[in-house]
């Protein structure tokens, strides 16, 4: 095994007391010791490889709290990138239906073609594309559209037809079929999970050998961004039966927790048909996923007041994806079971339901460390976050919203007064709610030096600053995507912070983060270090 010698830098721990020790000693997969150069120096075994920081910063890898690996691989390789700015270049719909023609013409007939990222507050006509300029692209091909949150999309004629949807079709509970007011003709519109299907699952039309490709082009991206262990949040069956067709001796190059779809249980652990799991130690199964609601850019994401700018007059608050009833089942279910449960909720009234659901299955069953998490609470209230910290639940939080639609919220979604709230740290740590922050990749790309400016910063993409009072500090911002964020996976025993017996997953930045944190995003990856082995170097 190699040893490693890190010094003549800043080194930032993430342990409990925030250390900066002068050095970090590695040895093979592990931290051997953190402390001073001498104790160090004298300690370390002579093959030692001496590591010369010149001023650059050593701190834990970047751990990715809530996120869809390998889904950017996909997009990459395989779909049409539709994507507006800041996040791309397409700025209206002939643009997208050019792109989706392109595609066409390369693809045979009666295949899919899938865009993806399409978002419509950010184009010029404010929608997606219809069911009619769709099948002018193609009528001998499925065309689908996702928008980029993930919630919605849109179909051609043929797409809708394999999906076995017509005008009479029913919309299901916490989903919806656009419909023609006066005919009733379906507009190729469909919103919600319920609704979309197998056609809203990130692994749709992707293969065994795709999604290898996919997972080998996001283990890539992911390193050269000091991110060194990530998440599949939202396992198929079919997802979990890719990644469990590595063989348990090998290496992916790449450590992941993966979240199983929460209605699957139980059968998914303890079936006729359950799960066979090779047991790889770099693929762990971790908290079961539900859903309560949907997303701000199409206001499906469930208010307990109207939207600013309602859209649909017959939905002002957004829409619940499920009753309930069956969510407090479902909650119940997975807590009596003794999985962590991580539930999307976006809006306040989407995160109540999660709330009662918790409480109630902790009243009729107390577990003291259950540590189950709301993904995102974009708009969680004080009373709110009270109650979770009096739970012992835990919260990450879409940060990146605030620059890549902060505009949006302040002008459309939300309004100014709940605007300045979105993603509020501040509050939760005021609360005493240990949290984590995420991007959600693929809606946002995984960047976790320009995700802590956010929290930190807190400006939109126009530069407005929203909600200075729910900034939090650099090092808050950086123990949200290290040690926090392992915590909230159980995981804190074995990575997240330079702890002596922890795996030496490293990244070394250009220069300390916690100097100039109002510039924090000029930080830069130099290297990324996986189980003490330089994996990803930046190239002059």
């Amino acid at each position: 095994m190699s040893s490693t010698f890190y010094f003549n830098g800043s080194i930032l721990t993430m342990d409990a007391g925030n250390s900066q020790p002068e050095a970090v000693l590695t040895n093979g997969e592990l931290i051997q010791a953190v402390g001073s150069l001498d104790d160090l120096r004298a300690q370390m075994p002579a093959s030692t490889i001496e590591r010369d920081l010149q001023g650059a910063c050593l701190m834990p890898a970047f751990i990715d709290p809530h996120g869809h690996f390998p889904d950017p691989g996909f997009i990459e390789l395989f779909r049409v990138n539709l994507a507006s700015a800041p996040r791309g270049d397409c700025r209206d719909i002939s643009t997208a239906l050019q792109r989706l023609a392109d595609k066409a013409r390369q693809t045979p007939k009666g295949e899919w073609v899938m865009g993806v990222s399409l978002d419509n507050t950010a184009i010029a006509e404010g929608r997606l594309p219809t069911r009619e300029e769709l099948d002018g692209v193609s009528t001998e091909h499925p065309i689908w559209v996702i928008h980029a949150s993930g919630h919605n999309g849109a179909a051609n004629s043929m797409a809708l037809q394999r999906h076995g949807v017509d005008k009479n079709t029913p919309d299901p509970v916490g989903g919806r079929f656009g419909r023609d007011p006066e005919t009733g003709r379906l507009t190729g519109l469909i919103e919600g999970i319920s609704a979309m299907g197998d056609m809203g699952n990130t692994d749709f039309l992707i293969d065994r050998d795709r999604f290898w490709q996919g997972f080998n082009a996001t283990r890539q991206e992911y390193l050269a961004h000091g991110v060194t262990y990530a998440q599949n949040a939202w396992a198929t069956r079919e997802m979990l039966d890719h990644f469990a067709s590595l063989p348990a001796d090998q290496d992916p190059g790449y450590d992941l927790v993966l979240l199983p779809i929460g209605e699957l249980e139980p059968e998914l652990s303890d079936g006729s048909s359950s799960l066979d799991w090779p047991g790889n130690p770099h693929f762990t199964l971790g908290p079961r996923k539900l859903f309560t609601d949907g997303a701000f850019q199409m206001q499906t994401a469930y208010l307990s007041k109207p939207y600013h700018k309602p859209i649909d007059p017959d939905f002002p608050q957004g829409m619940a994806y499920v009753t309930e009833q069956e969510h407090r089942f479902q909650v119940t279910k997975l807590h009596d079971l003794g999985h962590q449960i991580h539930c999307h909720c976006n809006g306040d009234a989407g995160a109540d339901m999660f709330i009662d659901a918790v409480e109630l299955a902790l009243k009729s069953n107390p577990r003291s460390d259950h540590r189950h998490t709301i993904i995102h609470g974009q708009t969680l209230r004080d009373d709110q976050l009270a109650r979770i910290a009096s739970l012992g639940m835990t919260v990450s939080f879409f940060s990146a919203h605030i620059y890549y639609w902060g505009d949006q919220h302040y002008s459309t979604f939300l309004g100014p007064e709940r605007a300045e709230r979105i993603s509020p740290a501040a509050s939760a740590e005021a609360h005493g709610v240990r949290y984590t922050i995420h991007n959600d990749a693929s809606v946002t790309p995984t960047r976790p030096i320009h995700l802590a400016h956010c929290a930190v910063n807190r400006r939109t993409a126009k530069g407005r600053q929203l909600g200075r009072g729910q900034a939090v500090s650099a090092l808050s911002a950086l123990r949200a995507q290290t040690i926090d964020a392992a915590w909230q996976v159980f995981q804190e025993k074995g990575r997240g912070s330079l702890e002596p017996g922890k795996i030496a997953d490293l990244v070394v930045l250009n220069r300390n983060p916690l100097v100039n944190s109002e510039k924090l995003d000029s930080c830069e990856v130099v290297s990324t270090i996986r189980r003490g082995a330089v994996v990803w170097t930046k190239q002059h």
